[in-house]
């Protein structure tokens, strides 16, 4: 059987090649890290070619690659993917020769750790000719132990070897030991929620991206994930890794380290970035956009509300049908490709565009319908109220506080997806008027909005909130208890703007869960903010206040129309 040298070959001799496949023919034993006379044989080679020599050793002791570099870069072969969040090492190391820099103490480069972290390698060593002795480094993993004494992660320890001849250690010992301390690290996945980075890149001030990143934090919380760490980098985002190089590899060594197999962009990739980032990560990687969409997977309950999330993850998703690589495999499964949709990711764009064509068919055939119903309401003589605002605003226990109702609350975002309507009775706004009886609405609580939406889901968003064309009165929650309240009112009035809404029609601002500020917060906030109610749906205070604004904004409403 031949064996093949890899790497920088060129301008050698046929005798010199020769010299160096004669490594293959060694064997080292399996409790020997590397015997001193194949230390000393591969110095005295890499001396004679000019060249790094390394050899790449198994747990058995055989020499399975030999690979040539130049003086100072030595190139890995292809050695099989990053073993992500694996607590097993691969049971492979690399013996390498250096030219040591003047005055410089360690011989390993950051380079080398980076392939010792990446490839989990048993062990990287770097031999070199010192004093004329033959000095060496050794890196091996180690686990990084947290406040609780348990396995957060990984790291490189380094040893500094002066006089190589005097080194004694048993390898196989030293590996077993090691491995048996790593069986801790965390895996990508804990008690299902999968653990992931969140990268943030843009010029913006610190407080427009702490509010973008908090807010990707939530929408990961509420698909399943656990946000390990935000990594930011103030700077434009780079056309082809949207990270600079440096902090790519960075977040590349965390996710190896601490058991971390996906990471959220906070931007929207492009296809050809998501590409990019796929190949040269391993990883699972996926933009803002991507965890909206899994998220409206999970929380569409109706017919109508799968087939928008549906079209909605088509569309999007058809660019990325033309990067035909393993990163779809990588998508699919988990957070990111299920819901309706999922199996549609691979499918080719003809079988894509006939489904898009035949849902919006679909689509538009119960939008049909919806009209239907609505002009039965209107027959009826009763008004609609929208219940508008951004999500996990608390809109939904504001309609149960309203209605008497039991609609899901969660503290997770787009709890609420499909539009829910009840019937509600609004009391006369003075009890000595005997002619006033009151008056019955319906009362439509729908999907939250979200900043930065692109345009595919402003389409399922129309189409969710397509009721509030027909109402009366619009009531714009507002969480008031969050940082940034006259950014998330803005992102709801730009939605609310883009739908072409009646420019009469009434909107009355809730600022909901005054209860958890304090009162000089609540001062503060009448006098400064747009004008409303002060409510919380949870103690219920301000929501007879409120049910009057309503009534009175119908009245006047009715009045202005006569």
């Amino acid at each position: 059987m031949t064996h093949d040298v890899k790497g920088n070959t060129k301008s050698l001799t046929a005798s010199q090649i020769k010299q160096v496949e004669r490594l293959f023919a060694r064997h080292i034993d399996s409790s020997e890290l590397v015997p001193y006379t194949i230390a000393k044989e591969m110095l005295d080679l890499a001396t004679a070619l000019r060249r790094m020599v390394g050899i790449v050793v198994s747990r058995e002791g055989k020499i399975v690659e030999v690979v040539l570099g130049t003086r100072t870069i030595l190139y890995l072969p292809d050695l099989g993917r990053y073993r992500i969040t694996d607590s097993r090492l691969r049971r492979l190391r690399l013996i390498v020769t250096i030219f040591p820099k003047e005055g410089a103490e360690a011989l390993l480069t950051q380079d080398l750790i980076t392939d010792l972290e990446k490839l989990r390698l048993d062990a990287v060593v770097g031999i070199a000719w010192r004093k004329g002795k033959i000095a060496a480094e050794i890196a091996t993993l180690s686990a990084v132990v947290d406040t609780n004494g348990g396995v957060a992660g990984t790291t490189a320890q380094r040893e500094l070897i002066p006089d190589f001849i005097a080194y004694e250690s048993n390898f196989a010992e030293r590996m077993a030991e090691l491995e048996v301390e790593l069986i801790g690290i965390p895996k990508a996945e804990v008690n299902g929620r999968t653990r992931a980075i969140i990268v943030h890149v843009s010029p913006k001030s610190r407080s427009d991206i702490e509010a973008s990143t908090n807010e990707l934090k939530e929408l990961a919380r509420s698909a399943g994930v656990e946000v390990v760490e935000v990594v930011v980098q103030v700077r434009n985002p780079d056309p082809r890794t949207v990270l600079g190089k440096g902090k790519l590899e960075e977040v590349v060594l965390n996710c190896l380290r601490f058991g971390i197999g996906l990471v959220i962009f906070d931007c929207e990739l492009k296809p050809t970035q998501w590409r990019t980032l796929l190949n040269m990560t391993e990883l699972k990687v996926l933009d803002r956009s991507m965890v909206i969409l899994d998220v409206f997977a999970q929380r569409a309950q109706s017919n109508e509300g799968r087939l928008q999330v549906e079209l909605a993850q088509l569309k999007y998703n058809l660019p990325l049908l033309s990067e035909r690589d393993s990163g779809l495999s990588r998508l699919t499964g988990g957070i990111g490709g299920r819901g309706p949709g999922e199996t549609k990711l691979e499918l080719e764009r003809r079988r894509s565009r006939d489904r898009i064509t035949a849902l919006e068919k679909r689509i538009e055939q119960l939008g049909v319908q919806r009209e239907v119903r609505e002009a039965r309401r209107k027959d009826a003589d009763i008004p609609l109220v929208g219940l508008v605002g951004y999500t996990n605003a608390g809109k939904s226990t504001l309609f149960n506080k309203l209605t008497g109702a039991a609609v899901l609350v969660e503290n997770v975002m787009f709890a609420t997806l499909d539009p829910t309507k009840r019937r509600v009775f609004l009391p006369p706004v003075s009890q000595e008027d005997v002619y006033d009886r009151g008056l019955e609405v319906v009362l439509s609580d729908t999907v939250g909005f979200i900043r930065d939406l692109p345009e595919e889901l402003k389409n399922a968003f129309r189409a969710t909130l397509e009721d509030l064309r027909h109402a009366q009165v619009l009531v714009h929650g507002v969480d008031c208890a969050q940082a940034g309240v006259l950014q998330r009112m803005g992102s709801g009035q730009g939605i609310l703007s883009e739908m072409e809404l009646p420019e009469y029609l009434p909107i009355i601002v809730a600022y909901n869960k005054c209860d958890l500020i304090e009162e000089d917060q609540r001062r503060n906030m009448e006098s400064s903010y747009p004008a409303g109610v002060m409510v919380s749906a949870v103690s219920g205070a301000g929501v007879e206040r409120l049910r009057k604004e309503i009534r009175e904004c119908l009245l006047q409403s009715a009045a202005l129309n006569e």
